[in-house]
Parts: structure tokens; sequence; C-alpha cells
């Protein structure tokens, strides 16, 4: 059947109605006039993959990557950089309206970097494939539990994704090739760390394999042998630290290869310019940052001359963020460990008073917090980072018509380009 795709959906899919019915058609773009095969039909809606573009939009490009549409990895390559940001910034809007019944002030120009090249973290799935030729390292398959037969990756720095091919020559050669099940990525500004997930003991000539490859290439291997906080390196053990910087706050900031820190650190460092713009800290000033992870906004607010409390459920990374503030010398930061996902207005009024707070939750967004917020003094500016864009439109319901706030700006942070997913940051106010 030929149909017109008429807008993009939350998943980068097309979206076209057939006889009322939606059809959600990954590969499409909005204007196109397309066949279609579906794969999962449902009640009220079908699932599917464009056959054939009659009609290509004008915004339609080659995709860069010869994996893309096999490999899950990435699912908009074949729109155009410019244009992802913007369908994003639609789906932002969309969500604010509808959801939140909200408008912004003022719509915030996109906050992005370089489209390629730009992941620094990632998890890669290991697997002894031996009649697609020995070991594959690499991201699954579309709607798959299969691993990609993938030799390269687009969205790595160049240098990483040339060590693929290598590195499902390596694996193969182990004694324990089948007993690795993943390697963790995590690029550094002086080191280069690759984290095994190993189920069994290396053996005697896996160690010497392992140190030669890691010499050859430059890198520093981890081995994990259960959870995250089993890593620990393993060769070489004179390698750099491991640490990202923000040099517009003085600040550098040490990891563990298995913590969480953001994949694209360019357009991190964008991002917390633009979130320190927008709180506009002032000495004097106390202030929350809730969901403040490893300190990667406290610290820097807390270069600006404010005094600053951190909250996280991690006491790991409450114990990464403590680190931090005192490997920069910064005495104004504070940090502590609760569940912001129950928290009260009891137990929120027991932090005492904020002039202002920062909110970054993960995808679930930060309900019981915002319903926490007292009306009386309440905090006179939130800046609201989110990862999700229908959990911050949820939330901003709530701060705009049950807590008194205007929502004064949002806009995109496009820190997964060639991928569906939608950063924001909003600014509320008293």
């Amino acid at each position: 059947m030929t149909v017109i795709v008429e807008s993009l959906d939350q998943e980068g899919r097309g979206v076209a109605h057939v006889e009322g019915k939606a059809t959600f058609i990954e590969g499409a773009l909005p204007g196109e006039r397309v066949t279609y095969s579906v794969f999962k039909k449902k009640p009220n809606y079908d699932q599917a993959t464009v056959t054939q573009v009659f009609k290509p939009s004008p915004v339609r490009v080659d995709p860069k990557c010869k994996h893309f549409g096999v490999c899950g990895g990435c699912s908009m390559q074949h729109l155009d950089a410019s244009a992802q940001v913007a369908a994003k910034q639609r789906i932002l809007e969309d969500n604010l309206k509808h959801i939140g019944k909200v408008t912004p002030g003022i719509i915030l120009r996109p906050t992005y970097g370089s489209p390629w090249g730009y992941r620094q973290r990632a998890r890669m799935s290991v697997k002894l494939v031996e009649k697609k030729g020995g070991v594959l390292v690499g991201f699954h398959e579309k709607r798959s539990s299969f691993i990609a037969n993938m030799d390269s990756c687009e969205v790595l720095p160049p240098r990483i994704s040339a060590l693929i091919a290598p590195l499902r020559e390596l694996f193969v050669k182990m004694s324990i090739c089948n007993r690795i099940p993943q390697v963790e990525l995590a690029v550094g500004e002086r080191v280069d760390v690759m984290v095994l997930r190993i189920l069994d003991p290396l053996s005697a000539a896996d160690e010497v394999l392992l140190k030669a490859f890691a010499d050859r290439h430059h890198i520093q291997f981890w081995l994990q042998t259960q959870g995250p906080e089993t890593a620990e390196p393993y060769y070489p053990l004179d390698a750099p630290a491991l640490y990202y910087s923000l040099p517009e706050f003085n600040v550098t900031m040490p990891y563990r290869p298995t913590e969480f820190t953001q994949v694209n650190s360019g357009v991190n460092r964008i991002l917390v310019r633009r979130v320190l713009q927008m709180l506009d800290p002032q000495p004097g000033e106390r202030i929350a940052d809730l969901f403040c992870g490893l300190g990667n906004f406290t610290l820097p607010i807390a270069r600006r001359g404010a005094e600053v409390v951190g909250v996280e459920g991690s006491l790991d990374l409450v114990r990464r963020a403590q680190s931090n503030a005192v490997y920069n010398h910064i005495g104004s930061a504070s940090f502590m460990q609760a569940n912001l996902f129950d928290v009260t207005p009891e137990s929120l009024s027991e932090l005492g008073h904020f002039d202002k707070m920062l909110i970054d939750p993960p995808r679930d967004g930060a309900a019981a917090l915002v319903n926490a917020i007292s009306e009386i003094n309440p905090p006179k500016r939130i800046v609201y980072v989110s990862c999700n864009p229908s959990t911050l439109a949820r939330d901003a319901d709530v701060l705009v018509h049950a807590k008194g706030y205007r929502l004064l700006a949002a806009g995109v942070v496009n820190m997964f380009p060639h991928t569906a997913h939608v950063e924001s940051i909003a600014l509320f106010e008293q």
C-alpha cells in the first residue's frame, strides 16, 4: 500500500494513517510517498518498515554508516543532522503543549555539536558466532537480540571504531572467547579504557594477548568479574587517570569507566555552560542540585560562589562527587544520598531552604520531587534538564499549574545525534 507520511514520532519513525489506523514506518520521513511492510500488527496501530520511497524528502540523506538499517544503535541517519534537531524540537514543544498544557515564553536555540564520532561511552556485546566468521563485537540488530556483524561505527571516535575488527580478532584467539559477554568503552582525555566482562579467569596465554593488544593500540584494559563495582584496572597499571574536564569552570572530573557520565563530552560542556547561564548562581545563594551524579553541574555552580547541596540516590556516586570536590579544592559543595523518587514535602523541607534548584532526573522524571516543593517560600528559579520530553512535560504541568511557576524557556539538547533520544532544558521561575 502507498501512503503519504505525515510526521515523525518520538522514535524517529514516519507516521501515516490508513483507514483511521496509525502506522509507524521505520525509515520513512514526513512528506514522502512510500510503500511499507508491516512486521507487527496491533488493534490500534501497525509497525512497519519502508520498502520503497517514491517521493524523497528534501532532507533525506544517504546514511554514512554502512551498517545503518541493520544495527539498532542509530535510527535517524537517513535524516539531515539539522533536520533531526528541528524534529526533536517539535517533539519537545508537542509534549509540553499536549501533556503539560504549557507553552515556553522563549524557544531556546538548540544545543548541539558534531554529529559524528561523538560517542565517548558505549557498551558493546560480544559473542562467538562461528557461522558468521568468529566473534562478533557490536550493538544489537534492530528489534533483535542478535549482535550486528559490524567492523566500524561512525558515532564512535574514529580511533575506537578502528578497533572493532582487531577486537574481534583478539577475542577469537582467547581461551575464554565464549565467556566474554561485553566490552564497555570509556574515552577519556588522556586514556581510552576497555572494560571486559569476563565470566571465567584468564589463562596465561590470554594475559599475553591482552597485554600485547593494549600496548599495540594504546588502550587500558579493566576486568569486571561480576557487577560494575567489581571492575578493576588490569593493564597497564601505570596508565593516565580517566577523566573529563570542564575548562570554562576549571573543573576536572575523574571517574571510573563503569560510572555514569554523559556520552558526549563536547555537548556536555555546552550544556553545563547553558545551565549555569540560566541558573545564574550568585555568592551567598543556596542552591540544590538534585540527581547530581558525580557533580557534573554541582562543582561548576560552586565555582560561581554559591553554596551547593548535591543529592543523589547512588551512594557510590555520592562518594565520587565528594572525592571530585576535594580533588578540585571546592569546599562550598556538599553531597548526600537520598531516594528522590519517594521524597515528600517533609523530607524535602528537612534539607532547608534553597534559593534556586537544578533538577536532572533519569527518564522517569521527577514527579515526587516537583510535587514535594512547598508553595511557601519555594525556590525562585528552577532549571530542569531532561532526557524524556514526556516526563518533563508532566512535571512542567505540576510546576506551572500547581506550584505557581512560569515556563520562561525550553529547548532541545542533541546529546545523541542520529538517534531518537531527546534531551532538553527548561527554565521555570516564580
